[in-house]
């Protein structure tokens, strides 16, 4: 009895195993860049979620008597020439700017990791005539596109949403076939085979669960592209219309005014600098944390 007994706490006191997923997050937490980019991140979409309750100004409140005055104490960053205050417009126009990152980066998410799933997992003529029509589209001038929904759609957000979204899912399907053509080989797919599921069942319950890894990395090194790729167009005047607000167009207005009232640029481009390089970091940080290659280190 006393040898089972031993034997028993002998067990209890073994190394407890760890998960991937729990592997991943203690690499991650080790990484400093990363857990910065993910803290600075949480703590900008907190403050421009609570715009309303962190600045008493609206965001098309005009002081037309105040004109573009420099940061003091009433107004932190300034305000514009209309004599809107800078930091109200920068936490609403991060709201855009954030709001188009992650529901565009969604909708790429959504079509590349389908059409990427189907194309690896069927393989032959059907693989080879898919990722050709993903060739042609590739090699479509993007913003020639753009210019052409804008024009028989009409300027809407939805539809900048759906545009990016309808760009950027490109790469994702190339990334999401590959790995779907490696796990295919697998196992565990012949005896789900052998069970008599289905080919949707399998890539749904089988396949894309053990992809999320590149998929998740891959996804938050996207959402910074699309944030960029819409400054761009705003600041040319194909992205987010007024009265609505982002950092591009905000940056846009600074540009035309940057040697009389420099503030109008510094500060909605250092609120986009600074988002951008906490994604990146981040990525950077999951990409390593998820690297199989490293857990065995």
């Amino acid at each position: 009895m006393s040898n089972q007994t031993t034997q028993i706490e002998n067990i209890d006191a073994m190394p407890k195993g760890v998960s991937l997923w729990d592997d991943a997050w203690i690499r991650l937490k080790k990484n400093k860049l990363a857990m910065v980019g993910l803290c600075f991140l949480i703590f900008m979409m907190i403050v421009c979620l609570m715009a309303p309750l962190l600045t008493p100004y609206g965001y098309e409140e005009q002081d037309l008597r105040l004109g573009a005055s420099a940061p003091s104490v009433t107004h932190w960053l300034g305000t514009d020439t209309f004599g809107r205050d800078m930091l109200t417009r920068i936490l609403y126009g991060g709201r855009v700017s954030l709001m188009v990152g992650f529901i565009a980066t969604s909708v790429a998410l959504l079509i590349g990791v389908t059409y990427g799933a189907i194309a690896g997992y069927a393989g032959g003529k059907v693989d080879a005539l898919m990722m050709r029509l993903v060739d042609i589209i590739y090699a479509l001038p993007f913003m020639i596109f753009i210019v052409l929904l804008m024009v028989v759609f009409g300027r809407n957000l939805l539809l900048l949403f759906l545009a990016i979204g309808a760009v950027e899912w490109l790469v994702m399907a190339r990334i999401v076939r590959g790995q779907i053509q490696n796990l295919k080989q697998q196992e565990f797919v012949e005896a789900a085979i052998s069970l008599g599921l289905s080919p949707g069942a399998i890539i749904r319950k089988h396949l894309i669960p053990n992809a999320l890894g590149p998929i998740i990395v891959y996804t938050t090194l996207t959402i910074p592209n699309v944030m960029l790729l819409e400054a761009f167009l705003s600041f040319l005047g194909l992205g987010i219309q007024p009265p609505q607000s982002s950092w591009g167009l905000l940056i846009s207005y600074g540009v035309e005014s940057m040697e009389e009232y420099p503030w109008l640029l510094i500060f909605p481009g250092l609120a986009l600098t600074l988002t951008l390089f906490a994604l990146n970091f981040m990525g950077d940080g999951l990409r390593d944390a998820l690297d199989p290659k490293a857990s065995r280190d």
